[in-house]
């Protein structure tokens, strides 16, 4: 934008000036005017354009750390998939760990709503993990790239200072997912005896395997409903 400005006031104002004949001004003045739209152009593009090329940059880093994992992953290699150098990529971000950053934390930022607005519409137990499942499923198919660098980077990304909000946002993903298992089980809507911190830990784990499936011969709402059809009726002959 400072560009824009700088190249306007030397060369566009005095040349107005210097070809502006007396009394041929109302000729000119329009075709003045018409450069001005082009301007005002180029300076509502160029955000725009910087956005698309920092999401680009994050894709194409998400594949990477995917692939190799996020410690593995070298901001020469993530600038080399960009088919730029990898100072150009500092101008977009200060670090490595700031893509990151961007990858978990709008990870994370999608799957609360998704469970946030589950338990706000109100119902019972049963209905709310079933909007939970459903709901957060769908984002997850989304995020293979931060549930791969979740699971095999753990160890790096719990102990730095700056993703301190991981631990947070699975702690109350974990919080909603007991108390709605011990509303079931104090409503009698599940077994007496489930052990409600157990039960999410495995159904955490069995909820983001599917991720990984590629290429697989069911579709998502096939796995959806065969998880909830395991998770509520169980595999036992029915009668």
């Amino acid at each position: 934008m400072t560009i824009v400005t700088t190249d306007r006031t030397p060369t566009e104002l005095p040349a107005a000036r210097a070809s502006t004949p007396r009394g041929g001004s109302r000729e000119r003045s329009p075709a003045v005017g018409a450069q001005r739209p082009r301007k005002t152009a180029a300076r509502s593009t160029a955000p725009a354009a910087g956005s698309e090329r920092r999401a680009d940059l994050v894709r194409l880093a998400a594949e990477l750390f995917a692939d190799k994992g996020f410690r593995a992953t070298t901001v020469r290699e993530i600038a080399d998939a960009a088919g730029i150098l990898s100072g150009s990529l500092y101008h977009h971000f200060d670090s490595k760990e700031s893509i990151g950053d961007e990858i978990l934390s709008g990870f994370l930022d999608e799957v609360l709503d998704d469970y946030r607005q589950a338990v706000a519409e109100g119902g019972d137990p049963h209905s709310t993990i079933e909007q939970i499942v459903r709901r957060s499923t769908k984002t997850l198919a989304g995020h293979h790239a931060a549930l791969t660098m979740l699971q095999r980077d753990w160890g790096y990304f719990s102990a730095q200072p700056r993703f301190g909000y991981l631990r947070k946002a699975l702690r109350e993903i974990e919080q909603i997912w007991i108390s709605q298992l011990e509303a079931g089980v104090r409503a009698g809507v599940f077994r007496s005896d489930l052990d409600p911190k157990l039960t999410y830990r495995l159904l955490r784990d069995v909820l983001w395997m599917p991720t990984s499936w590629r290429g697989g011969r069911w579709s998502g709402e096939q796995i959806v409903t065969g998880f909830l059809d395991l998770l509520f009726v169980g595999i036992t002959r029915r009668t």
